[in-house]
């Protein structure tokens, strides 16, 4: 297949976990998408994927991870972490460069945190470590139109706060919904999102001993830019990029975003 693409299943435990994966380097990279893999798994998408960040495919062999299918209530960021760290362990991977967006980026604070040994760099996007007045306000709202399965309203309104106008102008948005189809239940969306309001790592950050980047956009209207600054200022050995006219789509409309994560994980490579 294109890339070496494939689709996967992680089994442990009597659970299951798709996964994608994608090219021919010998670093091995993962990818944690945000909450709205609760709309939406990778199970079938590792040919998009791997078009997508084709860039990746020289250099690193790329799996992005979906949570759990079934998701119980109230999961925690932390007990996600669980998961994936059992994940890595029953597909054969053992230090990786791990790169989480949003609530995926929630996630591997917590892998990093937990599981040192694991991490070899990370990469932090458009993430928080404790609730700001603007993360409650956003998923509050997105939880109250998923238990209504406003599905056409959670979309628009993702695509309001997550881009910049002129790309909303563009109408360019789908392009990052445009893969998500109406879930058959918006429980997982749910689970996923009140882990958002649950999700405090602030007083543990200094534990991540891995080499950090973490991305902020400051016109982010989901996170606040500010959280990016936040989680910058207490981990050590990290550095911090804000862009300071994209918001919380910046990982799609940053025309420099994958080179920028590609050149940090093959710093001081041979």
């Amino acid at each position: 297949m294109f890339l070496n693409a494939e689709n996967g299943c992680a089994e442990f435990d009597g659970v299951k976990m798709d996964y994608i994966k994608f090219g021919y380097g010998k670093k091995k990279a993962i990818f944690l998408p945000g909450v709205g893999d609760g709309l939406r798994t990778v199970k079938g998408l590792a040919l998009p994927f791997a078009l997508l960040y084709r860039k990746f495919a020289k250099d690193f062999t790329v799996y992005a991870f979906s949570r759990r299918r079934d998701i119980p209530e109230h999961m925690t960021a932390r007990e996600m972490a669980e998961d994936l760290s059992k994940a890595l362990d029953a597909i054969g991977l053992d230090r990786v460069d791990v790169v989480g967006v949003s609530q995926g980026g929630m996630i591997v604070q917590w892998l990093a945190i937990d599981h040192p040994e694991k991490v070899e760099k990370l990469v932090l996007t458009v993430t928080i470590s404790r609730p700001n007045d603007t993360l409650r306000d956003v998923l509050t709202r997105w939880i109250g139109m998923a238990e209504r399965e406003e599905y056409k309203a959670i979309m628009k309104d993702t695509a309001q706060r997550a881009y910049s106008e002129e790309r909303l102008k563009g109408g360019k948005e789908h392009l990052m919904l445009g893969n998500f189809g109406r879930p058959k239940s918006f429980g997982r969306f749910i689970t996923l999102a009140e882990s958002g309001l649950t999700h405090y790592s602030y007083d543990e950050l200094h534990r991540i001993t891995a080499p950090t980047l973490v991305i902020g956009g400051r016109q982010d209207r989901i996170v606040d830019g500010r959280a990016s600054e936040e989680i910058a200022s207490r981990i050590p050995d990290c550095r911090l990029y804000m862009y300071e006219n994209l918001g919380h789509g910046l990982y799609e409309e940053a025309p420099d975003f994958l080179d920028r994560v590609a050149e940090f994980f093959l710093e001081g490579e041979n």
